[in-house]
């Protein structure tokens, strides 16, 4: 019976993990500078326990490349101009 109950524990500890492995700090290195006109999606993630601070993640299409995503730097002057750019774009129904 304890042996079961371990085991039990066990499963549940490693379900607990396998859960939060998927919320962890993406943006441990910060992108480049970018080109409004390339970004095709703008997700803003909030601040988590176990990162420093938020998280902007963004989608850029370019010929060359593709899709890449890239995480900024929340406190730079290009990143504030982007997210007000962003918002009035998407205000617009673009």
């Amino acid at each position: 019976m304890k042996l079961l109950t371990a085991a039990l524990l066990l499963l549940f500890i490693a379900m607990c993990l396998a859960s939060a492995e998927g919320v962890k700090c993406k943006c441990t290195r910060k992108g480049p500078k970018i080109r409004f006109s390339n970004v095709r999606k703008l997700e803003i993630k909030p601040r988590y326990p176990f990162c420093v601070e938020e998280m902007i993640i963004v989608t850029l299409w370019t010929r060359v490349r593709g899709e890449q995503q890239h995480c900024l730097n929340p406190k730079r002057q290009n990143t504030v101009r982007l997210l007000k750019w962003y918002r009035v774009w998407k205000e617009k129904g673009r």
